[in-house]
């Protein structure tokens, strides 16, 4: 018996790396899955590839089964056809991981307004396109799991990714929103920052051999528990993965308060902003690999 049998999966960009394998491991846990993968390039060009077709084989090779789907997550009538096929094909959609994503990185001086357009497009806009069409049929039924793929460049900031960054802050921001209107209906909608080695970190470690604690499979498990029904207590989090273990977010939340009953003006918000708030300003950024140099070389998930 594994954790999902019986369910209906559909999983957005799992033609390779962490969305490969959280197909895999729902898979390997019972669920059919839709493997949804465009066979785009790191920047969302073409490639001719179809990295699809070849997770399903794998899945079908461990005893599994999974259909092929090609489209777009970026275009509205497209996600509605993914979650169509789940329909169609298998009966149901019990479980939307939102994973499909590319990278456009560029500091901000830099960035083009196509680099931003594109990667909100297809990490933002898919995310909310997907769900979308996804939740009405989880509502009918009473019972739906859905994960969002958020990431620490979006939590805590990463050199050269505002897009990527914007796009993945919002994710977090749209799992907040829909855990609390979707939770009546029986649907957990949780967000988890992966980390592991893939097309987007390959270029991290200079061509040498990524240590263990970088395979993307790491992942996996923690998603394949949240889309389960005895995660039913588990809503509206942000999980991750450091190294080897699960982590678990707190939203931004007030830790300190400076407290004038008669109102605030400039000059003694500055003579008193130190004293109080500015013993509680955080860091910024993510932490880095033990074998990376710099903070802002460390893998974005």
């Amino acid at each position: 018996m594994g954790l999902l049998d019986g369910r209906v999966a559909v999983v957005t960009g799992a033609g390779g790396g962490i969305g490969r394998e959280i197909a895999l491991c729902l898979a390997a846990e019972g669920a059919s899955v839709v493997v949804n993968d465009l066979g785009t390039s790191l920047d969302g060009s073409g490639t001719g590839q179809d990295p699809a077709e070849q997770t399903c084989s794998l899945i079908e090779k461990a005893g599994g089964t999974a259909v092929a789907n090609p489209e777009s997550v970026s275009d509205f009538d497209g996600a509605g056809r993914i979650v169509a096929q789940a329909v169609d094909t298998f009966g149901s959609i019990d479980i939307l991981v939102n994973n499909a994503g590319i990278v456009r990185d560029r500091t901000l001086l830099k960035m083009t307004a196509d680099d931003y357009d594109a990667v909100i497009a297809v990490h933002q806009k898919g995310t909310f396109n997907c769900t979308r069409h996804a939740a009405p049929h989880m509502r009918e039924a009473g019972y739906g799991r859905i994960v969002n793929i958020t990431s620490s460049a979006g939590l805590r900031g990463n050199f050269g990714q505002t897009n990527y960054g914007a796009a993945k802050a919002a994710i977090m921001g749209m799992t907040f929103v829909w855990a609390l209107e979707l939770g009546r209906y029986g649907i957990t909608v949780n967000a988890v920052a992966p980390a592991g080695l893939t097309r987007m970190t390959e270029n991290l470690f200079g061509g040498a051999e990524a240590p263990p604690d970088q395979n993307p499979a790491l992942n996996a498990p923690l998603v394949a528990f949240l889309a389960s029904e005895g995660a039913s207590y588990v809503n509206g989090q942000v999980l991750g993965r450091t190294g080897f273990a699960y982590t678990i977010f707190q939203t931004p939340r007030q830790v300190a308060e400076m407290w004038n009953g008669d109102g605030w003006t400039p000059s003694e918000v500055a003579e008193h902003f130190h004293e109080v708030l500015g013993q509680h300003l955080q860091p910024v950024g993510m932490p880095a690999h033990p074998l990376l140099g710099k903070k802002d070389e460390a893998p974005a998930s």
